[in-house]
Order: C-alpha cells, then sequence, then structure tokens
C-alpha cells in the first residue's frame, strides 16, 4: 500500500504478484508429489532382479550337484555290491580238503551279522569234518549276476551259481542253482548279511 496525497491508501498488486510468483516457483523435486516420480529401472534390475536369479540360479546348481552325485553313488554300490557277492559267493562256496579251514575261516570274515555265526556254525560242525573224513572238494563258478536293489550301504544281488563237488575219487557232481545275496556295507566293505537259494 501507498498513500497518495489526499491522504487515501492505494493497494498495489504489482508489488504482491512477485510473492505469489516466488510461492509458485519455490517448490523443489523434493516437495514435488511422490506419484510423479519415475521408477529407476535399472536400480530395480540391479538390487532386485539380479539377486533373485543368482539365488535361483545356486539352488538349482545344488540340486543338480546332489541329483547326480546321488546317481554316481548309486551306480557305485550297484558296480561294487554286484562284484563282492560274486567273490564272496566263490570263496564260501569253494575248499579243498587240504586247507578247507583255512579257506573257509577266510570267507567267514567276509560275512556279518546273524548270518556269520550260522556259516560259522556250520563249516565247523559238517563241512570242514566232512570234506577232511570223505576228501571233499568243491569247485564254484557265478556265471551270471544281477543288482535287485543298491543303496549307499545296503543292497541285493541275485546269482546263479554252478558248484562242482568231487568225493574221494568218485567222478564230480555239477550243481547249479540261483542265490539272493544281502550285502551290508561295514567299515566301507561290503559284507554278505543273508544268503538264500531261490
Amino acid at each position: 500500500m501507498t498513500d497518495t496525497p489526499n491522504g487515501r491508501e492505494v493497494t498495489s498488486t504489482a508489488e504482491e504478484t512477485p510473492a505469489l510468483d516466488e510461492t509458485r516457483t519455490e517448490q523443489t523435486p523434493e516437495t514435488a508429489p511422490a506419484a510423479r516420480r519415475s521408477i529407476q529401472w535399472p536400480r530395480v534390475v540391479a538390487y532386485g532382479v539380479v539377486p533373485a536369479l543368482a539365488v535361483i540360479l545356486a539352488v538349482a546348481a545344488g540340486y543338480l550337484f546332489w541329483q547326480n552325485r546321488t546317481t554316481d553313488q548309486a551306480d557305485s554300490a550297484r558296480e561294487d555290491s554286484v562284484a563282492a557277492a560274486r567273490s564272496i559267493a566263490i570263496a564260501m562256496l569253494t575248499y579243498e580238503p587240504q586247507t578247507v579251514d583255512q579257506q573257509l575261516g577266510a570267507a567267514k570274515e567276509q560275512l556279518t551279522g546273524a548270518f556269520r555265526d550260522t556259516y560259522g556254525s556250520m563249516i565247523d560242525t559238517v563241512v570242514v569234518p566232512g570234506a577232511k573224513e570223505q576228501q571233499i572238494s568243491a569247485v564254484t563258478d557265478v556265471p551270471a549276476a544281477a543288482s535287485v536293489s543298491a543303496e549307499a550301504d545296503h543292497a541285493v544281488v541275485l546269482l546263479f551259481v554252478n558248484q562242482t563237488v568231487t568225493v574221494g575219487e568218485n567222478p564230480p557232481s555239477n550243481t547249479a542253482s540261483s542265490v539272493r545275496v544281502t550285502l551290508d556295507k561295514v567299515g566301507g566293505q561290503w559284507l554278505v548279511s543273508d544268503f538264500q537259494p531261490v
């Protein structure tokens, strides 16, 4: 406002207008409404999408590694248990009258559990005395073997067994049979825990 010579006050809008303009132009990005801000996609990708993809890829790689290792372990258990079943069966059923104690005693060391006790009792009371008295010898061959099931520490194997037994001066007799062999891994070694003809 200004005073005129006649004493009246006159309102000046020209002086007030700049003040209004100042209030309008003083809005900064900080005071602008949030809705007007644009989404910064590079930041979203860098801090959200990329880490999430990295986690997903790490989990997928871990799963594939575990699955591959499990498959390799199963394959190894299958091969090793079949080889062990074949070897132990031959050791259990092959002997000469002069060395029957040592041969079947060594075979007993490859057995485990209750079957080890049963086999030990049978060779001590029946097989060893009979082999020595009657001059019995036995030669065993396993022409075929197949894995029934195999895990890291337990396996079942089917064997086809041919045994040739000679008693004294008599001609040898041949016997063919199938045997279901159960094995358990004890101390890193496959041992027979059951031996059932089928």
